[in-house]
């Protein structure tokens, strides 16, 4: 009696354990394809869903189910099929690599040091197919940072993209720009586009309380209204150009060659044109803790911020860039991690973080070439994922004490 009890546990336990493997190699299988899934991503996402959210589930023909989790910043996308016998079979990865469609991308975005998290950040890969780019795909990729409370931040996380699109796809311009005088006019057409995006986002975001309502309907104090604002980075790729419209001190900045080439400049009061503008304009820039738009503002343009009109401007400064074969990604990242890392250096980390190895990847926690135990590859996703998220972690090493919003775009891949 004693023998027979003791196998009819021991089978119990094999079967135990065989489970266990079962799901610890699907949770590895769905590591391993995170880079391959994220862009797929963007392509699978209904026009009206929020990236990143994790949060509701898409479905493509054929019955496939596709399942969207946030890791490390990035989008992890995993489908899986029902067999006759009624077991799953995770099929998707494959269906995904096929597509190939979208920008490679890695997102990180943090509180850090900071009691509140004011970042925001924006990923809309395939935004819209205008006239202007001869109906082939536009990327959007935008970080918010915001001031005041992060209603202003949130408010164009869900607006600004809205507007470019509709910006856009007004915009009728189907010749073919091949230098000259079409080519710079194709160039205006981008720049007003954004330009107009972000009159039409600060005119949201001056009359948006920070509940949500419009004007003062909602009972609110008016200075409710008046607070807050946010900076803005906004990037559109193209498989030809990159053109980033920049508003505050977030910024924008291209790793060619090893090489970093600001797309972007900050806007800080005691930079000599921007302090000329803001005396013009009948504002101070007073000293208090470094330079402040009167005292109050370390930037000298965002969005919102109604009580600081004229004097800060919503008007962004754009870059209109030509992509080369040498470019290997894009940064946009908040002043939480400017503030302490160098655009050389975050060049620096990242061209490693993306340089191709042939069967091992950094990891970010020891230094070192991981693999897992089982099938001998890596268990980390996308290099982009790995250079957004060890950037981050290199910010928080060297005392950022402000919120921290990375993107990193693999130029090489997308």
């Amino acid at each position: 009696m004693t023998e027979v009890c003791s196998r009819m546990w021991s089978d119990e336990d094999d079967d135990t354990a065989a489970k266990c493997r079962r799901r610890r190699r699907r949770r590895i299988e769905m590591r391993r394809h995170a880079g391959i899934s994220a862009s797929g991503a963007g392509a699978l996402r209904s026009p009206g869903q929020t990236e990143g959210s994790g949060e509701s589930s898409d479905y493509v023909r054929e019955g496939k189910r596709i399942c969207m989790l946030e890791v490390a910043g990035d989008i992890l996308v995993t489908s899986s099929t029902r067999t006759s016998s009624g077991e799953e079979e995770s099929t998707a990865v494959k269906t995904i690599a096929d597509l190939n469609i979208g920008p490679v991308y890695g997102t990180m975005s943090i509180a850090g040091r900071s009691r509140e998290m004011e970042d925001a950040v924006s990923v809309r890969p395939e935004l819209c197919r205008p006239d202007i780019n001869l109906n082939r795909p536009v990327h959007f990729f935008a970080v918010y940072d915001g001031h005041g409370g992060s209603h202003v931040a949130a408010l164009c996380r869900e607006k600004m993209h809205v507007f470019v699109e509709e910006e856009l796809m007004r915009v009728n311009h189907t010749g073919e720009s091949e230098g000259g005088r079409d080519s710079r006019s194709q160039e205006e057409s981008w720049r007003s586009a954004m330009k107009r995006s972000f009159e039409r986002m600060d005119a949201v975001a001056t009359s948006t309380c920070a509940c949500g309502s419009v004007g003062h309907r909602c009972g609110c104090h008016s200075m409710e209204v008046a607070l807050g604002g946010t900076t803005a980075v906004a990037a559109l790729m193209t498989s030809e150009h990159i053109v980033v419209a920049n508003c505050g001190d977030s910024r924008a900045v291209l790793c060619r060659g090893g090489v970093a080439i600001p797309l972007s400049f900050d806007h800080k009061p005691d930079k000599p044109d921007e302090r000329a503008r803001i005396e013009a304009a009948g504002g101070r820039v007073i000293f208090v803790n470094g330079a402040r738009v009167e005292g109050i503002l370390a930037m000298s343009r965002a969005i919102g911020d109604k009580y600081l009109k004229p004097v800060v401007t919503s008007e962004p400064e754009i870059t209109f860039t030509k992509r080369e074969p040498e470019d290997e990604c894009l940064i946009l990242a908040s002043d939480g991690l400017w503030d302490v890392l160098s655009s050389d250096m975050a060049c620096e980390v990242a061209h490693e973080c993306l340089k191709e190895r042939s069967n091992d990847t950094l990891d970010i926690n020891a230094g070192r070439s991981t693999q897992n135990d089982e099938g001998g590859e890596p268990l980390y996703p996308s290099r982009s994922v790995l250079a957004a998220t060890l950037l981050t972690r290199l910010a928080l090493g060297r005392g950022s004490s402000d919120n921290i919003s990375v993107v990193v775009v693999d130029l090489k891949k997308s």
